[in-house]
């Protein structure tokens, strides 16, 4: 995954149209956690960076939205997973790939982000950790699309100053649908840029990297 330069930080749109966004690399997660092809929640996530900050951009086809009867957008949400999410998985340490953070949007605009260390979970599952990151997020009824931005400051993920040549391991997924039901065979749709080939997105020998480039 690419992530292209970007002379300085501007508000969050979640519009791929914007001056900021149209040209941004493109990379396209249309798969399951097993690699099977999902072509109707094909996804794309795009990436652009600044010294202080690294944005990602979800554009996101949806069936019918499962979503918080009771959202909030100016306080965490914790367990946002168990409704229609995207996110990102992202670390800077190559040598214990079992650290990382974790971040995620709803379509409603709500939002988490979790310190994860697989070795020796953090109090509540890492959830009370704050990045100060932030996110927009909007719905286009009509089209079936949901879109959802984040930016995140580079400081809560690489200890390294933000630089071309850089790299993050990283994987992105997507949730959406609700909790399969007693009685129900279809389970929720999870689309995985990078199949970890089992039910968990904790996988991190299976995440890709992200490199920023000029």
């Amino acid at each position: 995954m690419i992530s292209r330069h970007a002379a300085m930080d501007v508000e969050l749109t979640a519009d791929p149209a914007s001056a900021f966004w149209k040209d941004a690399p493109v990379t396209i997660a249309a798969n399951d956690r097993w690699n099977r092809p999902l072509p109707d929640h094909r996804t794309e996530i795009r990436s652009r960076w600044t010294d202080d900050n690294l944005y990602l951009l979800f554009v996101c086809p949806y069936e019918q939205l499962h979503l918080r009867p009771d959202p909030s957008t100016t306080t965490e949400t914790n367990k946002l997973w168990e409704w229609d999410v995207a996110e990102a998985f992202i670390g800077a340490d190559f040598d214990n790939i079992r650290r990382y953070k974790e971040f995620q949007v709803s379509p409603q605009g709500e939002w988490v982000d979790l310190d994860i260390d697989l070795d020796q979970p953090k109090p509540e599952g890492g959830w009370l950790w704050s990045s100060g990151f932030q996110v927009k997020a909007r719905i286009d009824h009509e089209e079936k699309v949901w879109y959802g931005e984040m930016r995140i400051p580079i400081e809560s993920i690489d200890s390294r100053a933000a630089a071309p040549g850089n790299e993050l391991r990283i994987n992105v997924y997507r949730i959406q649908g609700p909790p399969k039901e007693a009685g129900e065979s279809k389970t929720r749709t999870v689309l995985s840029w990078q199949p970890t080939y089992n039910r968990s997105n904790h996988t991190p020998e299976s995440f890709g990297t992200l490199r920023l480039e000029r």
